[in-house]
């Protein structure tokens, strides 16, 4: 896995991946940003609800769940301290559905925590405290 952070000024970077997407990262007015894209850090903690949010999903559908939607609500906190690293991250999913057993939601979110999603792991095995919970909706 390859990527390309390049400086466009003040304390804005533009992030390429190696399939080719981009993403502005800049940061606040009184650290010399202008606001126009998400911090570095907000990147990390988005990166964990996105890896596991594609594991839900994923272990829902081959489970043939009929699942309709999926939304990780995430809250970390840092230490007040440099570097500001995070301590804590809980994951919240609300997964909608038509007849989604509650027993196989939790299943996905537990071996998505505890077997999949290596960005989880790898901040949980750094020290971070990682949590998880859902809640299931019928549609």
């Amino acid at each position: 896995m390859k990527a390309t952070v390049k400086w466009v000024d003040g304390v804005m970077f533009v992030g390429e991946s190696g399939s080719g997407h981009a993403v502005v990262m800049d940061g606040p007015p009184d650290h010399g940003g202008r606001n126009m894209g998400v911090r570095p850090m907000e990147m990390l903690l988005l990166g964990v609800g996105g890896c596991s949010s594609f594991d839900v999903v994923q272990i829902l559908k081959k489970g043939k769940n009929d699942i309709v939607d999926c939304i990780a609500e995430l809250t970390a906190e840092r230490v007040d301290a440099v570097p500001a690293v995070f301590s804590k991250i809980h994951l919240h999913f609300i997964v909608k559905g038509r007849n989604l057993k509650e027993s196989a939601v939790e299943r996905a979110v537990k071996l998505s925590a505890e077997k999949y999603c290596s960005a989880a792991i790898m901040l949980g095995e750094a020290g971070v405290e990682i949590t998880h919970d859902f809640e299931v909706i019928e549609v």
